[in-house]
Parts: structure tokens; sequence; C-alpha cells
């Protein structure tokens, strides 16, 4: 399996589709150690090092793609944006966003935005078992409906096997999403690029794809992350 991975990874590179590549080659090199943890071989062990050796240097990805979305558009709901880079092989997913909150107020929705995401990721292909959210505070009353609300999506959650550690920062402003298999996403917006629903019955308010985006942009970037031989 790793081979054929690593095969069609060269494929994908020769042809110039850089993005798919990257993915193949992370694919293939974690094969690959699965591979070398599982041999007792010494001489096999080096030969499998020299060519997770030589795969990493192909991949070590300084790739950055970029996204604009524009005002009104749609199409661009979470499966969209994300789900190339959910590969077989992510198990970890790290949330960096200030503004997991405000579920009272009439313009946002980054709570259900959060549940929404936490759903596609518990759909798969990936077998993602621990989600990592940093975030910060609400203020006020709002904190109490904040801390419920997490609440219930991290014992949601772990139904599905997953695990929901969360963390909170008064300093944090980035907004990022990184897999444990290199790639990171960086929204203008965080999670919260959708435009409020015209009303609960409107086509949009459960299908993301066809909700109007604000407009803002998606940077893709993917890191060298390759685990000690």
């Amino acid at each position: 399996a790793g081979a054929e991975t690593v095969k069609r990874a060269v494929q994908l590179d020769v042809a110039g589709r850089f993005q798919e590549s990257l993915v193949c080659y992370q694919e293939g090199i974690d094969l690959l150690l699965q591979v070398v943890k599982a041999t007792t071989d010494e001489a096999k062990k080096q030969r499998y090092r020299q060519k997770i050796s030589e795969l990493t240097f192909l991949s070590d990805g300084k790739y950055h793609k970029q996204i604009r979305i524009e005002e009104n558009a749609t199409g661009f709901g979470y499966e969209k944006i994300f789900q190339e880079y959910l590969t077989e092989i992510v198990s970890e997913v790290w949330v960096e966003d200030p503004y997991i909150r405000q579920v009272h107020q009439a313009s946002r929705y980054l709570l259900y935005n959060f549940l929404r995401f936490c759903e596609m990721l518990v759909k798969g292909p990936c077998k993602v078992k621990t989600i990592h959210l940093l975030t910060s505070y609400d203020e006020g009353i709002g904190k109490s409906q904040q801390m419920t609300a997490l609440e219930e999506i991290k014992q949601s959650l772990s139904n599905y096997g997953v695990t929901l550690n969360i963390d909170f920062s008064s300093s944090i402003h980035d907004r990022e999403i990184r897999f444990n298999n290199g790639w990171m996403i960086k929204i203008g917006r965080g999670l919260d690029y959708f435009k409020k629903p015209q009303g609960r019955f409107s086509i949009g308010y459960c299908d993301f794809d066809l909700r109007p985006c604000h407009e803002t942009t998606v940077d893709v970037f993917h890191t060298k992350h390759t685990k000690k031989m």
C-alpha cells in the first residue's frame, strides 16, 4: 500500500498537481513508518529510513495555496474547504479561534458552526480521535451558555469515540485549524464566514454549501510533519 501511494505521489508531482501529491507523499511516509516499526531486520529498516528521508525531502512543503471567497458567494461549505486534507491518517485536530461562543447573539453562530465542523470530522473519511479547541471565554451571562454548549458538544462527541479538549486564552487572536498530517488552514474570519440565514426555513439554513458567505481569504499551508524513526 505504501509503495502504491508513493508511486501515485510521484505521478501527481510530475503532472504538476502539487497539492494532491503532498497528500499522497504524507500518506506514503506514514505507511512506511508503520512498516519500520513492524520490521525487525535492521538492513530493511535502514533501507526504509533512507526512502522515508527521500520522500520527506520531496514533501517538505513550503506549500501555500490561497482561496478567495467573494461576498455572497455560495458553495463553500466546510467539506469544500477541508475535505481534501482530511485523509484517513488524520486522527488529531487543533482548532484555534477566539470566538467559539456567542450563540445568543443574532449575528453570530460560532458554537453551531463549530458543531457543524465536528460533524464533518465524525463523518470521515478521517478517523479523528482527538479535537483540541483553544478559544476565549464569552462575557457576562454568555459565559454560562458557552460552557453549557461546549460541554454538550464534548459529551456528544464522546459517543462517537472522539475526545474534545477545551482550553481558554484571553490573549488568543489568530484563527487556524491544523491536522496531524501536516496541513494547516487559516481563514480570515475563522469558522464564522457564513452570513446569517434569512430565516429558519430558508434555503441555506441547514446546508452550508447553499449559505451565502462573507468575503474572506482561506490560506492553506503544508508543514513538515513526520514522526521520529
